[in-house]
């Protein structure tokens, strides 16, 4: 049985368009930032170490409210690799150390490149759904997250 909450098929394709591509951004850089917790090495160590697990488990219900987002429109959330590196804007790919500046880099552009997309996506939203309210509410919400976090990784950069 489909989601009957006034939005029209179309309208929660459009918004799942949105939300699948998200969520594996945000499951990848998920993974990517336990790899910087699991891997942080240097004189800095037990700081980023603790720092990036705050991350990651901020990270672990953005992923869950996302894939449920898609449920209660009436969408599978996808959940395999594979599908995710698909879906995803991100690169999964490292070039630098192993050390706290060079994963806050590339965290940060991660993180950076998420609030793009979740500002390109309230555009959409906005132009082609016009009543995705609740979605909209919740991707705000999200950016600002997003926002926070590179702040903080962008100040630890200085």
């Amino acid at each position: 049985m489909g989601a009957n909450i006034g939005l029209t098929p179309k309208q929660t394709e459009i918004i799942a368009e949105i939300l699948e591509p998200l969520l594996a951004d945000e499951f990848l850089l998920y993974l990517k930032t336990r790899n910087a917790h699991w891997n942080i090495e240097g004189p800095d160590f037990h700081t980023v170490h603790v720092y990036f697990e705050q991350l990651y488990t901020e990270l672990e219900d953005v992923i869950d409210e996302v894939a449920e987002r898609l449920r209660k429109i009436g969408h599978y959330a996808p959940a395999t690799m594979k599908q995710f590196l698909q879906l995803t804007h991100l690169s999964e790919e490292r070039e630098g150390k192993n050390d706290s500046l060079s994963y806050i880099k590339e965290l940060l552009a991660d993180h950076d490149a998420i609030i793009l997309y979740l500002r390109e996506s309230l555009v959409k939203l906005d132009d082609e759904v016009k009543v995705a309210y609740g979605t909209s509410d919740y991707l705000t919400t999200l950016m600002e997250q997003h926002e926070t976090t590179a702040w903080m990784l962008r100040s630890h950069l200085k």
